[in-house]
């Protein structure tokens, strides 16, 4: 049986009335409607949608479905973190000129609603503006300096997480296309790179959580880490890319790259996860840009497969201690990334099986639901259940609580004032 005694609270919650008495021998309904675990997705339709269609001439590939009522309710009921596109070519398309209130709307709207966020990314070669080439490595720096400072500032409060910085293992070698941030890497190196956007990034904001992501989940990249580390880079998570369009890497084989990284005793984020619900592609693609089809469809067989693999990947992964969160990476096949059948629902906005299955996982087994208790002498009750937000509810009032993972003592329930949600 899988061990997750160290996602749960043991909190003995003591309910105090109005009046600051405590609430005794008293009916009380418990209500669990949060996770502290991190369960994401990407946000990316969300944008033209609520925050309107771009100014720029670059548009995103997520656009809208025709039904966003519909897809908004299915991601809501599921997912509590939501990762915000600001790719800085499609962000910023012309100096001076980046679609801030776009992404502010569209943050406001999911922080309304409860939403964790997290920007993607605040620097990376690929998607960097082609007019940063006609600056000289001076002014590439500065532009890089000024881009991180002005929107960490401008989404202080709103959006306080980031992947800092996206890919550096490949940044120096990568020529895939020419860019100036490749440009400066060969000059700064891999860790001057990194100190460049977590310092500029901490320096806009103190409070900002900055994660560094990367797909080549091997000892490269561990070496990066360590490096960085050893230079003095405060790194707050590492960020792990699972894109499994060749198939799951299976539950021993996540394993194995959970324990390569969880050596640093950083916490650990599943950035961006995929795994397709169709033909999977051919395993000799080394870049899976490289594999271009006309049509990629989902198909009866690879949806049953899509479910069982999601099942074993977040149960491996909200198992590991080290893990705080898991992202998927987009929840419908409409504009999916390379055209792949991996989102949770059909193109039509329909759930696949690999929905109803996080479904039951996320808001089923692990979850405490909604629960009836009576409060001993002392207006007192025990919750043994998973770590997160709790309503209390009873005939005095309501209020909410965090229970913290692996928490074991008093939590008093303020029936006075409802408690406001932290920003995680």
């Amino acid at each position: 049986m899988t061990d997750l005694s160290h996602r749960k609270t043991n909190s003995r919650l003591l309910v105090t009335t109005p009046s600051g008495e405590p609430l005794s021998d008293a009916q009380v309904t418990v209500e669990q409607v949060d996770h502290a675990f991190g369960f994401g997705n990407i946000g990316f339709e969300f944008v033209d949608w609520i925050g309107g269609p771009p100014t720029g001439a670059e548009r995103s590939n997520h656009q809208p479905t025709t039904d966003m009522e519909s897809l908004s309710e299915l991601w809501l009921d599921l997912f509590n973190q939501a990762t915000l596109p600001f790719y800085w070519r499609q962000f910023e398309p012309t100096p001076g000129n980046p679609e801030t209130e776009r992404l502010q709307a569209t943050a406001r709207w999911f922080r309304e609603r409860g939403i964790r966020l997290k920007g993607h990314p605040l620097l990376w070669h690929t998607l960097a503006p082609q007019w940063l080439l006609e600056l000289d490595d001076d002014g590439v720096e500065a532009a890089i300096r000024g881009r991180i400072t002005r929107d960490v500032t401008q989404f202080a409060g709103l959006v306080d997480h980031w992947d800092a910085i996206n890919e550096v293992v490949i940044l120096p070698d990568f020529t895939a296309e020419q860019n100036a941030v490749t440009r400066l890497a060969q000059k700064l190196g891999r860790v001057g790179m990194v100190r460049l956007a977590f310092e500029t990034a901490r320096e806009a904001n103190p409070d900002v959580r900055l994660v560094l992501n990367d797909f080549e989940l091997t000892q490269a990249y561990a070496d990066l880490i360590r490096d960085c580390l050893d230079a003095g880079v405060e790194i707050d998570a590492i960020g792990l890319q699972t894109h499994m369009h060749q198939g799951f890497r299976g539950a021993d084989g996540i394993q194995e790259r959970l324990e390569l990284f969880a050596q640093f005793g950083i916490p650990l984020q599943l950035t961006e996860t995929t795994l397709v619900s169709g033909d999977l592609m051919p395993p000799h693609i080394v870049d899976l840009n490289d594999y271009v089809v006309d049509d990629w469809p989902s198909t009866p067989e690879g949806e049953a497969r899509q479910a069982d693999d999601l099942v074993q990947h977040y149960t491996t992964t909200f198992t590991h201690p080290s893990v705080e969160s898991v992202t998927y990476w987009g929840i419908t096949d409409h504009g999916a990334w390379l055209g792949a059948p991996c989102g949770l629902l059909r193109r039509d906005g329909t759930p696949k099986p690999g929905y109803d299955a996080l479904h039951k996982l996320i808001k089923g087994e692990w979850w405490y639901g909604s629960q009836e208790h009576t409060t001993d002498s002392d207006g007192c009750l025990h919750v043994d259940s998973f770590a997160g937000r709790y309503r209390v509810t009873t005939e005095a009032g309501t209020a909410e609580v965090e229970l913290p993972r692996g928490f074991s003592g008093d939590v008093v329930v303020d029936l006075a004032r409802a408690r406001p949600r932290p920003n995680w």
